[in-house]
């Protein structure tokens, strides 16, 4: 993203990080220069992620994808969405997921949320199903998850990017790095927190957490290729709002929209 402020304007607002350009003039470049302009992600900045440089690296190996001819997804101006609804300072549950949906269309920034028109992917079926028989509620026939996000749930996955049709494609270009100190972060920095840790690469996040401090719930993940079958039931959405709740934090809202577009 192009700016008109000078160069020393531009340091005295970036105080504290990599002052170098951080990852060239492509479209995820602008997405990072964007975040790191944006109010609302300052506690998520701080991080060294973004402070030492890292952030850039990644970004310019996504461009560069992009530059290749490879169609990645979510939008460039979506791929920071977790961090912008859902600023460090109001986090008090974090769900993590893999990388975004490899369809165009589907992803939008955030963990398992869906914008897409068709049937919902199986493993947010299953997650709503389970939030509607945990809490009673009417099944939604909505996958965006925005309503989540904006009430203080980090919905974040361990990629921020992908590629059209090539799930998994960019989880070894460094994303999981943010992941991690995203986690601790919060572990660190917010006085109570669940964690739903759905899955094995999830799972193994939990020695990032302070568990004298927060709820950690883990349990298999929501994928109807998981053989264990050892997601449903296990009410995580009451117990993270009676766990809450006892702390004297507001719940969480987890009911949707009952209808699409």
């Amino acid at each position: 993203m192009s700016s008109d402020r000078p160069a020393a304007a531009q340091a005295d607002l970036f105080s504290g990080f990599d002052s170098r350009p951080p990852a060239g003039d492509g479209p995820c470049a602008a997405a990072l220069a964007a975040l790191l302009a944006d109010p609302a992600a300052a506690g998520w900045r701080e991080l060294p992620f973004f402070a030492d440089g890292t952030a850039g690296r990644v970004v310019a190996a996504v461009d560069a994808r992009i530059a290749a001819g490879a169609q990645v997804l979510p939008p460039p101006a979506a791929i920071f969405n977790a961090l912008r609804l859902t600023p460090l300072e109001s986090v008090k549950v974090v769900i993590l997921g893999q990388d975004p949906y490899p369809t165009p269309g589907d992803a939008h920034g955030l963990a398992f949320s869906y914008q897409g028109k068709r049937r919902l992917p199986p493993s947010l079926k299953t997650i709503l199903d389970e939030a509607a028989e945990d809490l009673g509620l009417p099944r939604p026939l909505s996958g965006d998850l925005t309503p989540w996000a904006r009430q203080g749930v980090l919905l974040l996955n361990t990629a921020l990017t992908v590629e059209a049709g090539k799930a998994g494609a960019h989880l070894k270009l460094g994303w999981s790095a943010l992941a991690d100190e995203a986690v601790a972060a919060v572990s660190a920095q917010r006085p109570a927190a669940v964690f739903m840790l759905w899955g094995g690469p999830a799972r193994r996040r939990a020695a990032l957490i302070d568990r004298t401090k927060h709820l950690v719930l883990e349990a298999g993940h929501p994928s109807p290729l998981n053989r264990r079958n050892d997601f449903r039931g296990t009410k995580p959405f009451s117990q993270a709002n009676a766990w809450l709740a006892s702390r004297g934090l507001a719940p969480v809202d987890w009911r949707l929209a009952r209808s699409v577009g």
